[in-house]
């Protein structure tokens, strides 16, 4: 499966890229990097393989979640049909989850 980021979740990473290069540095910036991206290829080959996320339980599509590290959760689901994983947000854990939630359908 291809994998490919919504518009708003990739702003959304780029944002806490940016805040852990600005307050923890460039080593920390890379092991996020690199687990951003370690996580993106298991999805590929078990897209299935995260938890429903609670909070989106009763939206048109069937979202799924994993923790990235302490600051950040990935939001994704998967269109079968275009054989597709869409990350649909990228959300910072130290926010309010209910309000990073309203623009999912």
């Amino acid at each position: 499966m291809k994998i490919h980021w919504d518009e708003k979740a990739e702003r959304q990473m780029n944002q806490v890229a940016i805040y852990i290069l600005q307050n923890f540095g460039v080593k920390s910036l890379i092991n996020f990097r690199q687990e951003l991206n370690h996580t993106t290829e298991l999805l590929q080959s078990n897209p299935y393989m995260c938890a429903l996320e609670s909070l989106l339980t009763k939206r048109s599509r069937t979202y799924r979640s994993t923790i990235i590290n302490k600051l950040s959760k990935m939001v994704y689901y998967v269109d079968e049909q275009n054989e597709t994983i869409h990350i649909a947000a990228f959300w910072d854990c130290r926010r309010e989850p209910l309000a990073q939630i309203e623009h999912l359908e």
